[in-house]
Order: structure tokens, then C-alpha cells, then sequence
């Protein structure tokens, strides 16, 4: 038993669709995050679910790891094959298989990307509205259990996986969820995978859960005196519960990143970016609370975008404040951290934060979505510097411990992975933490979906 036995069966079946070749492993070895390349054994291309239960079946006679990629854009090392292995790439079932524009949802295949559904429903007056900001696969997403900068209304994707398509470690397919609204009957296996992280199942279909176009939107971008008094109005904006659809953070960094790769002149002061869905009446109502509460807390220099152009090219900037940091320091990458905390403690959380980066170090940059207490701070690291990286590592940890005793979550969004695997216990409690074992173990007994990542002994 063997991955290079596992290899070797699989050949005659896939063919030129499994791939050994040195250049391929190292495309499918990369990563969004600082960690080094780490090719797998293999690359395999299936097209069909029964495809995926084949190399599942074969992979669990022969003891050979299997690591699903949807689009690769995971931060938290999901990806990494750390004990090698068959990469299983997505790139081959990408199609939107069914629309039902009177039930608002969507069947879809794995590797169909967010951007790509969204303009295959163009037509019909829906939208998927979680927004990660990179263009994910959804069922890296479901996967993950993203969110993005729409979750402040429209939620993440636990909310949005209605039922699903699943290969289980030796090969069996089974179906989770129906396309029902609600149900009452048995364990919740759907919401069990979404959020797994490809440690329990093969995700090969999805239904989501799909929303109407907003009759009107309106964005506006509003600069703050300090962060402190951004966060407050964010705070307020919750409390009265004004249905915002997006509200993030920028901090004065990221917006002069922003300004010189997206052809921006905003000031350079921290921004809340915020964007209103609903009829005209509505959006000019809370549009209208909102600025009054901004005022009120320092904000200034209100800034509209009501035209659907203008709204994109907002949000665009924002999207990609990544690669206008990482432009602004060449020759370094992001050690990306995420944490998410009770909206009371957001600013606290943030500000202390920042604090513990020290003056002579690398540059960090703050952004969120200020909205559900989730923020990101990005460590310009040199990434072969091993000091630098140490140093990252240690502040990124204490966020960790930092948002814990305040009653959050190490991960609003990123998820666990490798690199937040270390604080499941603490919390989640060591013996809650052993029962995700067990589950994986029931579920995966020979320990090949993904291992190392998420769960103990894996």
C-alpha cells in the first residue's frame, strides 16, 4: 500500500487528466499564504462524480492522502498537502447545472466560481451574494464556510448550502439536504460538511440558496478621524438595526495602497466602505441614519457611488487592497491572520492589536468587516526572512489568544487549516475538540481526506 501504488492504478483510467510532472505539482503545491511550496505526489482532473468516487475507492485501498482545490485562494495552509499525496483540482466541474428562478436557488458543480454564477444569473434578477472578495470556487467556499463583505445580511455560506453531492472516503456517494426551505428530520449532514474543510467528504454538487436583485443600491465610502470612532459608528449602525448590506473597515494604510493602484485619491485616513440594498425610499432612508451616525463619530467627506460602474469600481478596489499592499512592498508576501470578536469588543480587540507590532518592523495593515466584529490584519513579511516570519507568527497568535478571552473566534472566515489548528482546543474545549476526531474517524477511518489539517490525531 502506497501512494505511488494508488498512482499507478489510477493511470489507465484518467490518463493525460492525472498528471505527475513537476511543473503541475508545484502549481498545485502554492498557496495564497506565506507557507512554502508543497507539491503533491499527483494531479487529478475528474469530470464526473462518479470519477471522484473511483480515485476515492482506489485512494482508500492503497492509503493514499486525497487534498480537494477548488480555486486555491485559501489562507490558512487548507491546501497544503502535508503528507503529499493526489490533489484532486475541481478545474473540470465547473457548471451550473440547474437554475429555478421561482425557488431562488441554484444546483452547481464545485469548481464554479462565484463570479461565474453570478453572471450566469444575470438574466434572472438573482444573485449569490457571498463575496469572499477572491473569486472562490463554491465548494472551496462551502468547504471553508466563507463569508465575505455581504455577511452582515445575507449571512455565510451555512446559510446558503441548501443540500449537497458528497463522495465519502471509500468511495460511497450520498446526498445531504433537499431543496426544501426547511426541514425537521435527522442530523443536520449538510451543515456537517460545510466548514469540514475537506477533512469528511468530497463536496461534487450544491444547491445554494439564491436572492433577488435589490430594486435600488447605493455605496459611499466616509474617512474617520481614527479607527476608534469608525468602529463606534459601525457599532451604532448594528444596534439600531439599519439593514446594511455591506459595511467594512479600511485602515490608512490600505486606503493609500488603494489610492495609487486603483487610481483613487481618497484621504489617507481610515474609511468605512458602505453599501445599501433595498427600494429607493428604503436605501435613501438608511443612508440618510447612517451619515448621521458617521458624523457624529468623526466621519466626514461622504463620498457616493449610485451607479452600477462607479459601485463596482468601489468595490473592486476594495476586493483587491491585497495586491495594492503587496505592490506597495515588492518582494514581500501577506502572513494574513483573521479574527472575529463580540461587535463590543471590536475596536479594543483591533487597536491592541495593532499596538503589538513594533515600530521597526514590517508594515501591517488593517481591514474588516467591521459589521459582524470580523477583522484581517496582513504582516508584510520578507518570506526569507525567518525572523520576520517568527515575528508574524507570534503576533498572529496572540490576536488568537486575544480574541478568545474576549469570547470570540480565532477564524471569522479564514478557517482553521494548519495554521489555526493549535487553538482548537483551547477553543473549543479539549474534549469537544476530540469529538471532531471521532467524527473524522467515523467518517474517514483510514485518515486520507485532507489530512493534518483541522482535527487531532490526523
Amino acid at each position: 500500500m502506497s501512494i505511488e501504488s494508488a498512482i499507478a492504478a489510477l493511470k489507465p483510467q484518467f490518463g493525460a487528466r492525472l498528471s505527475t510532472g513537476e511543473s503541475v505539482r508545484d502549481q498545485y503545491g502554492r498557496n495564497e499564504a506565506w507557507y512554502p511550496v508543497t507539491p503533491p505526489d499527483a494531479v487529478v482532473w475528474p469530470e464526473t462524480t462518479e470519477e471522484v468516487a473511483t480515485v476515492a475507492r482506489t485512494c482508500n485501498e492503497h492509503g493514499c492522502p486525497i487534498i480537494a482545490w477548488g480555486a486555491g485562494t485559501s489562507l490558512e495552509g487548507h491546501i497544503v498537502p502535508v503528507q503529499g499525496g493526489i490533489t484532486l483540482s475541481f478545474d473540470r466541474m465547473n457548471r451550473v447545472l440547474e437554475i429555478h428562478d421561482e425557488d431562488m436557488d441554484a444546483v452547481v458543480q464545485p469548481g464554479v466560481t462565484r463570479m461565474q454564477l453570478n453572471e450566469e444569473l444575470r438574466a434572472t434578477g438573482l444573485f449569490f451574494p457571498i463575496d469572499p472578495g477572491a473569486d472562490a470556487s463554491i465548494g472551496g467556499m462551502a468547504a471553508t464556510r466563507a463569508s465575505g463583505t455581504c455577511a452582515v445580511r445575507y449571512g455565510t455560506m451555512r446559510e446558503s448550502v441548501m443540500a449537497l453531492e458528497v463522495v465519502m472516503a471509500d468511495g460511497r456517494i450520498i446526498r445531504t439536504g433537499t431543496r426544501a426551505r426547511k426541514a425537521s428530520n435527522g442530523y443536520d449532514l449538510t451543515k456537517l460538511f460545510v466548514g469540514s474543510e475537506g477533512t469528511l467528504g468530497i463536496i461534487t454538487e450544491l444547491t445554494v440558496r439564491l436572492h433577488a436583485q435589490p430594486e435600488a443600491i447605493s455605496a459611499a465610502i466616509c474617512a474617520f478621524e481614527d479607527i476608534e470612532g469608525a468602529v463606534q459608528a459601525v457599532q451604532q449602525t448594528i444596534q439600531m438595526s439599519v439593514p446594511v448590506a455591506r459595511i467594512e473597515l479600511v485602515d490608512d494604510v490600505c486606503i493609500r495602497a488603494i489610492n495609487a493602484y486603483s487610481d483613487y485619491s481618497m484621504a489617507e485616513a481610515p474609511h468605512l466602505f458602505i453599501e445599501f440594498h433595498g427600494t429607493e425610499a428604503g436605501v435613501a432612508e438608511q443612508a440618510e441614519i447612517v451619515g448621521e451616525i458617521c458624523v457624529e463619530n468623526g466621519g466626514s467627506g461622504f463620498e457616493w457611488a449610485t451607479r452600477t460602474e462607479d459601485r463596482n469600481r468601489l468595490w473592486a478596489a476594495r476586493h483587491n487592497f491585497y495586491y495594492a499592499i503587496k505592490a506597495m512592498c515588492p518582494g514581500r508576501t501577506g502572513y494574513n491572520t483573521d479574527a472575529c470578536v463580540p461587535i463590543s469588543r471590536l475596536a479594543e480587540c483591533l487597536m491592541e492589536s495593532r499596538k503589538d507590532v513594533p515600530e521597526d518592523s514590517f508594515l501591517a495593515t488593517t481591514i474588516g468587516h467591521a459589521g459582524d466584529g470580523n477583522f484581517h490584519l496582513s504582516y508584510m513579511v520578507d518570506p526569507e526572512n525567518a525572523e520576520e516570519i517568527a515575528l508574524a507568527k507570534k503576533l498572529a497568535d496572540r490576536i488568537s489568544e486575544r480574541t478568545l478571552a474576549m469570547g470570540g473566534t480565532v477564524s471569522g472566515e479564514h478557517g482553521i487549516g494548519i495554521g489555526k489548528k493549535k487553538f482548537m482546543a483551547q477553543e473549543h474545549g479539549q474534549e469537544g475538540w476530540e469529538l471532531m476526531g471521532q467524527i473524522k474517524r467515523t467518517f474517514d477511518p483510514a485518515g486520507i481526506l485532507n489530512p493534518g489539517k483541522l482535527v487531532p490525531g490526523n
